[in-house]
Parts: C-alpha cells; structure tokens; sequence
C-alpha cells in the first residue's frame, strides 16, 4: 500500500488525510498550522520537503494558486524533493494554465503529476464520495486509483494537464451562481410576500430547480446554513479563476461578473469569512433586513 503526503489539512485535506489513514495507509501531513498533521493522527512532516520525501503518492490541497507554487516550487517544496517514480496530485481548486508546468518540471525529475478538481464539499469528503476531475496522463489515473477509490466515488478523465482543473472551475462557477441567484430569488420572494418553504418546494418541482435549490436551501429556510463549506471569500476566489479562465479565452462572461459582484457585496458587508450560504443574508440585507426563514430565525451558528 502506498505512503501518502498530504499537503495542506484544511477543511478538505484533513478529511482526504483521515480517511487515507482509516484506509490503512501511512499519512504524512503538512501543513502551515504547527502540530496540526499530530492533532489529526496523522504523521508529522517536518516540511513539505519532508514529507514529499516520505511519500509515494504526493497529494496537495490548498487554498490558492500562491500556496501552491510555495508548495511545489519554494525552497522546501515538492519539485526539489520530489523523486523518480512518485506521482504528485494536486486537489486543489486552481488556474489550469498552471497544471502543464508543474508536469513539465516533474517530469524532469522523473516524477508524475495529475490535476485533479474534486467536488462534493466536506460532506463528501467524510463519506468517500467526492467527484474527481482529473486531468494529466490517462495511464497515470491507473496509479491513483487505490488513492481515488478511498477519497471519492466517481472519477472523470477530462484530458490532458489542466483539464482537472478547468472542469472544476467551469463546475464551481456555476455552483456559485445557482447560489446566488436562488439566493436573490427567495429575497425576492419573500419580500413580495410570499412562503419561503412553498416557494421552494415550487421552485424545486419546476424549472428552476438546481442544486442550489435542492440541496442547500431546503434547510436555510429553516435556519440551518450548513456550516463547515466553503467561505464567501473561497467562493469569491473560485468565481476569480473562473473570470480568469473565460478572459484568458476570449470568452465574455458577464453573468459570471455579476456573480462575483454579489460575493464581493457580501464580503463588504460582514461575511467574508462566513460559510457562502449567508450571501442570501448578504442580499436580505440589502433589501432592508429581509430573512428567508418563515420565523425569521437566524442561523444557529454564525460564528
């Protein structure tokens, strides 16, 4: 059974960590929280470096292009440790450009190396059920499959190096705008009065339907936000590659603009770093303290 790195143990990485462990493997974390990999009952890296060198399979979760080339291409990083034979996996959400330079500088060490977007939320991650993107060498998926069997359900081989990474981008944006447009219609909704649970269960048995719809506000509307998921700020920064990807494309992308426009209202107004389900509270308000709970309860835990 491969030994694993794990680096980055946030709120994906420790679940993917865990259940690695769970599954019999040998689990070397880092990450930039000191005795964090302890706290999880994983093994102590003293380093990326170190922990690469540890490994087999080297998995990567991080929140944003910047760590990553701290990660891969830094001092202590993953390139300069990295050894013949060892695939590297990056998790993480991250610009797709990138992905084709870290195979590239890999592969001159004889390492191999996969983008793999993942979705599901931390929900998926405890249960293994996650959605894997992947992108890179299509002999390679073969090597991480004892790897993706443990950490997700499903797996998809979208092409070459950044492919991973650019299915979840486009995924991501359209995860953030069915929340954000569901979000503003419910406010609507209600302030035209109407029942926010009747509204739903119409919205859900008709066109609008969505994920969004159907998985998340079914229990905002009654008052639980599902704390734990990703952040207006992180969701900001999904909408941001996104926005990226399409103008590096020549693609217009104007409702993927206005999207971005209401994250970045929420962040103004107090909920940066709140789970990106309040944005409906961030709309609400805005038109003039509405609240989509027929009790007009708030969140049973906003902190």
């Amino acid at each position: 059974m491969p030994s694993i790195a794990m680096i980055g143990l946030g709120n994906m990485g420790s679940r993917m960590g865990g259940r690695l462990r769970d599954a019999g493997h040998v689990v070397h974390g880092s990450d930039v929280v000191d005795g964090r990999a302890a706290q999880l009952g994983l093994e102590p890296a003293a380093g990326t470096g170190a922990a690469t060198a540890a490994a087999d399979i080297v998995l990567l979760s991080l929140p944003s292009d910047a760590a990553i080339a701290t990660a891969m291409a830094g001092p202590d990083g993953v390139i300069g440790a990295a050894r013949p034979g060892q695939l590297v996996i990056d998790l993480s959400t991250a610009t797709p450009g990138n992905a084709a330079r870290w195979e590239r500088e890999l592969e001159a060490r004889g390492a191999a190396f996969l983008d793999a977007g993942i979705s599901g939320g931390p929900g998926g991650a405890d249960a293994g059920t996650l959605t894997l993107m992947v992108g890179g060498r299509a002999e390679l998926i073969e090597r991480a499959q004892g790897v993706f069997d443990v950490i997700g359900s499903r797996v998809f081989h979208c092409g070459a190096a950044g492919a991973g990474h650019a299915t979840k981008v486009v995924n991501n944006y359209l995860n953030g705008m069915n929340l954000a447009a569901t979000a503003e219609a419910l406010v609507v909704g209600v302030k035209a009065g109407l029942d926010p649970r009747q509204l739903l269960e119409v919205i859900n048995a008709s066109t609008g339907a969505n994920w969004a719809s159907e998985h998340r506000f079914p229990r905002i509307v009654e008052g639980d936000y599902i704390e734990g998921g990703l952040t207006n700020a992180l969701m900001a920064k999904d909408l941001d590659l996104y926005l990226g990807l399409a103008d590096a494309l020549d693609v217009p992308a104007a409702l993927g603009a206005a999207c971005r426009t209401t994250f970045t209202v929420a962040m103004a107004t107090g909920y940066r770093d709140r789970v990106s389900n309040t944005v409906v509270d961030a709309i609400g308000d805005l038109a003039g303290g509405v609240r989509v709970q027929p009790d007009g309860d708030r969140p049973k835990d906003t902190t």
